[in-house]
């Protein structure tokens, strides 16, 4: 089996087979192409947050008119899906901090997002620096959300965040404590991890307010707009998710082998926002989110055939997760074109 502990073993393996900050394939580009895909903008950029936040509290505000009533059930599982899905690519993208020209910005939404999905902000900052720098290799990388000799039903599992949620409570007190275990310590410098113990903290006083103004109000309905659609609201994040790199190559230094780029709806492609052109942003993490289209067609004569849909890349993912659950041997084998197609 595996050891996917990050500095574990597999840590030592993989630098003796020369993937640690390995040099990664990259598509052949104009230069004056790749500046001008790398401008930010910070019009665009508030245009798509206030159409999230403007959703968001439609459909807040409709739940707390239908609250007590079956109308109740519709209008929480699209703020859920708000919440605890769409923030994880607002999350993403400003902790790249691409989304926006103006760093700050970046931050603010980061932060706000990081508490939605549920995750400490700044060990998580430096973790996807690390999922980048060595994306999907055993022992570095601490994002491989997929991992092989686990069964699916896992997977399902944490569609409702039974694992997963529960862990990132854990590493909020125990950071909050200023206890930082040694996976942790492997790729976050030890010069953030005070702002980890202070973010930490912060996140569990709003989680506690919450839990607090539910008590004193004798109802339900607070947590259902904050903590609780972390859970119920995830399943999205993790479909989306499981078709970023699930079942596809480890420890190989070509994104083409491990990543998938997919045509999405606009709506996915909004709720996503453009991160189902997954293999051009691990190419070219600088490239802002409403670029990425147009990065895609300077570069896809030389990646792999997209899927077509979510579906048909669903259609290849589900079956191997299922195989991978007994055979760690087994991953699908991309194509890819000639170096100089």
């Amino acid at each position: 089996m595996r050891d996917y502990t990050v500095g574990g073993p597999s840590a030592a393996v993989a630098a003796e087979r020369g993937l640690v900050d390995a040099d990664w394939f990259k598509p052949q580009i104009d230069r004056d192409v790749m500046r001008q895909l790398m401008q930010r903008n910070n019009a665009l950029a508030s245009f798509h947050i206030a159409s999230w936040l403007a959703a968001l509290i439609v459909a807040g505000w409709l739940g707390h008119r239908a609250w007590g009533t079956w109308w109740a059930v519709p209008a929480f599982a699209v703020y859920g899906l708000l919440y605890g899905s769409m923030s994880d690519s607002r999350w993403h993208e400003c902790g790249h901090r691409t989304a926006f020209r103006t760093k700050w910005l970046n931050d603010v939404v980061y932060y706000i997002a990081s508490f939605m999905v549920f995750r400490e902000p700044e060990s998580w900052r430096w973790s996807h620096a690390r999922h980048h720098s060595d994306t999907i290799i055993v022992g570095r990388d601490n994002e491989i959300s997929f991992k092989r000799n686990v069964p699916v039903l896992r997977y399902v599992l944490e569609m409702i965040g039974i694992m997963g949620v529960p862990a990132e409570f854990m590493k909020l007190v125990r950071n909050a404590c200023g206890i930082f275990p040694a996976d942790q310590r492997d790729y976050q410098p030890v010069e953030t991890l005070k702002t980890s113990a202070w973010a930490s903290r912060a996140y569990l006083a709003v989680i506690a307010a919450v839990i607090g103004l539910a008590i004193g109000l004798r109802s339900f309905e607070p947590l259902m707009y904050a903590v609780l659609p972390s859970f119920y609201g995830r399943f999205y994040m993790v479909v989306l998710g499981i078709t970023q790199h699930a079942g596809l190559a480890e420890d190989v230094t070509d994104h083409r082998l491990n990543t998938r780029t997919i045509y999405m709806n606009p709506l996915n492609r909004w709720i996503y926002w453009n991160m189902n052109y997954h293999v051009e942003h691990h190419m070219y993490p600088s490239v802002p989110f409403h670029q990425l289209k147009n990065l895609h067609e300077a570069v896809k004569s030389q990646l792999p055939t997209p899927y077509p849909s979510l579906w048909s890349a669903l259609k290849e993912v589900l079956p191997a997760l299922r195989k991978q659950a007994t055979d760690d041997t087994f991953f699908v084998q991309r194509s890819v074109p000639p170096v100089n197609a």
